[in-house]
């Protein structure tokens, strides 16, 4: 191994952690991007040190992106932390933010597949994206084999999130609040700029490269039971 490599490398993970972007549109780190695109050994160390950490790597459009691994309590959330990251107090409106994100995710990468290319969503249709995925999910477990904790878990789900009104009734703002449909998913967007994923704009939501960057690898590595209950019969 070139020792000089290996200090490249470590220079590498050590910008990444630190939050800095690398890449040919990161002017200040281009030549770490050009030493990790160019050397084969460096390439190599990158992921071997970032997968010790339980840290995933993304490419997207020649920059380097990184996300904490599953039940990563070092460069990740715990549960009690995205509750109070999320302004929520309860597991199940975790798990419920957790599904409106998932149908987020969804909108971009099926959509995105096609001919356009998404550029935004709005507040109301995250809500009839949950919607209609909620119904969907609870009609199939019905007619499925899987356990019933799965469709007691959706149920939940379900029912605390029909209980809601679309908005809240003491104004027609959406605020982001625990009381509205509308106010979950603006708890959901507030927490996704906040982690610069996405970038507001006139009550819409745009993207940024990184939580793209993420979309596009998402259903290849953590599809999980969640997608494997939703994509059921189709």
């Amino acid at each position: 191994m070139d020792e000089r490599n290996l200090e490249k490398a470590l220079e590498i993970v050590s910008v990444l952690i630190s939050g800095e972007e690398i890449g040919r549109t990161a002017k200040k780190n281009l030549s770490l991007y050009e030493c990790y695109e160019g050397s084969s050994e460096v390439y190599s160390l990158v992921h071997k040190m970032l997968k010790s950490f339980n840290i995933s790597l993304y490419e997207y459009k020649d920059n380097l992106y990184i996300t904490a691994g599953e039940k990563n309590r070092v460069f990740g959330y715990s549960n009690e932390e995205l509750k109070k990251a999320l302004g929520i107090k309860l597991n199940k409106e975790l798990y419920l933010c957790y599904f409106i994100i998932y149908n987020i995710i969804v909108k971009f990468y099926r959509d995105s597949a096609g001919d356009t290319l998404v550029e935004y969503i709005k507040i109301d249709e995250a809500i009839h994206l949950t919607d209609q995925t909620l119904i969907s999910v609870i009609k199939k477990l019905e007619a499925s084999p899987f356990e019933e904790t799965a469709e007691e878990s959706f149920r939940a789900l379900a029912i605390l999130w029909e209980d809601l009104p679309i908005m809240s009734g003491e104004d027609n703002s959406m605020r982001a609040a625990r009381n509205s449909k509308a106010g979950y998913v603006k708890l959901v967007f507030n927490f996704l700029v906040s982690q610069d994923l996405f970038i507001e704009n006139n009550d819409r939501y745009y993207p940024r490269d990184r939580m793209r960057a993420l979309m596009e690898n998402y259903f290849e590595e953590n599809q999980g039971r969640l997608h494997e209950y939703i994509r059921m019969g189709e």
